[in-house]
């Protein structure tokens, strides 16, 4: 076997951080956590924070403090701001990532509360939803007295397994659509024993075997993932799931995450490789973790260029998943691989190869993307276009493609260039006998004179080479762009004519945003762009919204995947 990482990209991980919280639960210093994942040469850390309960779900330890309290009510609405400042603080050092357990307490006022919750969980990265506590209000991890007593309360063991997966299959049915992950599925064996018929729940005819294995068919069917967490081996009852739980969750094809659940610094990193080991024993080669919402594809192996590989593959999930509805991001895609990503194949068996095509390809619905790390090609040459050396300043491209359009001149694609010294370059090709070019270089050059050092039409030129080392989306749609990924990217497809483009570049110029890259492509009557920009994402989004009916598709999309 290939050597596993030493490290994991957790989702359920580390509870800290939670302030006045009166049963002390995870009050490690954030700062303090950070600087251990940093010393430890990690790049990434992920915290955890529990969504406030009501007052009538809580442990024996919180009912003894004799306070009428919502538990950690302050703590959580503090918590966004303290990860941005952490963020802030710690940029380009590690990659900080926070999720919420959302705690299920019943689809009545229980729903309605955790709905709240999540509005209130500003850039959370993932949502796990979780079922700690019964309808009685007594909880399912709670003391071995309070287990006795619910186990009285349901009359028998299967009665009692049988109220947590009801529980489980609600909370799902009823706010599957706010969460990414389901959290430790097997939870109620830290206080009672597993029966005989969940024990071989894959063949038994039992009606709880059959409702478990119904359970998980709908963590599949809702593209939900399930949470391999190392908290239990840590309580001595093993990891939640059980081996057969996670095999059969293979077989339907349930991404897992991993997290060690862990709620004191000192045991930060714990069981890092044995839950890669574990997973792997169940078959699984890669795992999952998240990024404003959107899965991330993990590999178990310590081997850098499948790392590479993964990283690449992420970002064109990021890219795809962003052009859709949130409802529809969980929507697993399909995937095609070709040239050096070929090894893919072998992990995702329904995926189809692309031969030599250096390339991987996803695919949802009737969009998709392709990425790449090979650095384009020049194929096509002796091409018709206007050159510009002009200051690296918002506005630029949009006075370019404001003159031309003014002359009736469509541009087919741009490229651009920082010299990084406040200049860039650019070549926008242009279609021959393509409007008045000779009268837009004129109007250009006598209205902004100061901003352009040089503008010259060429025809039959050598298309230059603006291509260097990154990322590529080379394909939106099969139709090619090529564009080098930059942590912003503007993606369109919109009415194929003269000055609609010129509407989204007005609109980024009016807001002192500036493009750094551009590519254009076209099929039939519609036009596609790929704008790499920096800027702000609110007012870009914004602006985005109000471009009108000639743009059937505008995204922001922002990459946070490593």
């Amino acid at each position: 076997m290939k050597k596993l990482n030493d490290f994991i990209w957790e989702t359920h991980g580390i509870h800290a951080g939670t302030e006045n919280d009166h049963v002390k639960h995870g009050i490690d210093k954030l700062e303090d956590i950070v600087e251990v994942a940093i010393q430890a040469g990690h790049p990434s850390i992920t915290f955890i924070i529990h969504s406030p309960r009501l007052t009538s779900f809580r442990y024996t330890a919180e009912r003894d403090t004799n306070l009428k309290f919502i538990r950690g009510n302050r703590s959580y609405l503090n918590y966004p701001k303290r990860i941005a400042k952490l963020r802030d603080k710690y940029d380009n050092r590690i990659n900080i990532k926070y999720g919420v357990e959302l705690e299920w307490m019943g689809a009545d006022l229980g729903l309605q509360w955790s709905r709240s919750k999540i509005f209130q969980a500003e850039d959370a990265d993932f949502v796990i939803g979780s079922v700690h506590f019964a309808p009685e209000g007594l909880p399912y991890d709670g003391s071995k007295e309070e287990a006795q007593e619910l186990l009285k309360l349901r009359g028998s063991l299967e009665a009692y397994w049988n109220g947590y997966f009801n529980e489980m299959i609600e909370m799902i049915e009823s706010f599957g659509d706010m969460i990414q992950v389901i959290g430790h599925i097997d939870l109620p064996k830290l206080n009672v024993e597993v029966p005989e018929v969940l024990q071989n729940f894959e063949t038994s005819a039992h009606p709880l075997a059959n409702k478990f294995r119904t359970l998980l068919e709908i963590i599949a069917d809702r593209d939900l993932t399930l949470d391999v967490n190392m908290a239990g081996d840590f309580k001595g009852v093993g990891v939640y799931p059980t081996q057969n739980i996670l095999k059969r969750a293979r077989q339907l094809r349930i991404p897992v995450s991993i997290g060690t659940d862990t709620h004191h610094i000192k045991n930060y990193g714990n069981n890092y490789k044995e839950s890669l080991a574990y997973i792997y024993k169940a078959g699984y080669v890669h795992y999952v973790s998240y990024s404003k919402l959107i899965p991330e594809k993990r590999t178990i192996f310590d081997e850098h260029d499948l790392k590479l590989k993964y990283t690449i593959l992420n970002k064109g999930i990021e890219l795809l998943n962003q052009r859709f509805s949130q409802k529809n991001r969980r929507v697993i895609p399909d995937f095609s691989f070709g040239g050096s990503f070929e090894e893919f194949l072998d992990i995702y068996k329904n995926a189809t190869g692309m031969g030599d095509y250096n390339a991987i390809r996803i695919r949802k619905g009737n969009k998709s993307i392709t990425v790449s790390n090979e650095v384009p090609k020049i194929v096509r040459k002796n091409v018709s276009g206007l050159f510009s050396e002009h200051l690296d300043i918002p506005g630029v491209i949009s006075s370019l493609f404001n003159s031309l359009a003014s002359e009736g001149v469509n541009v087919e694609t741009a490229r651009l260039k920082s010299n990084n010294d406040g200049t860039a370059i650019a070549f926008l090709q242009i279609e021959g006998g393509n409007g008045n070019i000779e009268n837009a270089i004129d109007f250009i050059s006598g209205t902004d004179s100061d901003v352009f050092r040089k503008l010259t039409y060429t025809e039959h030129a050598n298309l230059p080479n603006f291509y260097e080392e990154g990322v590529y989306m080379l394909e939106m749609d099969g139709v090619e762009l090529k564009l080098l990924l930059h942590d912003k990217v503007i993606l369109t497809k919109h009415n194929n004519a003269p000055g609609v483009l010129l509407i989204l570049l007005s609109a980024l110029a009016s807001k002192n945003i500036n493009i750094i890259d551009l590519r254009l492509g076209k099929r039939n009557k519609v036009g596609f762009s790929a704008i790499a920009v920096d800027g702000d994402k609110n007012v870009i989004n914004n602006l985005l919204s109000k471009l009108g009916d000639q743009y059937y598709e505008a995204n922001l999309i922002e990459f946070h995947s490593m």
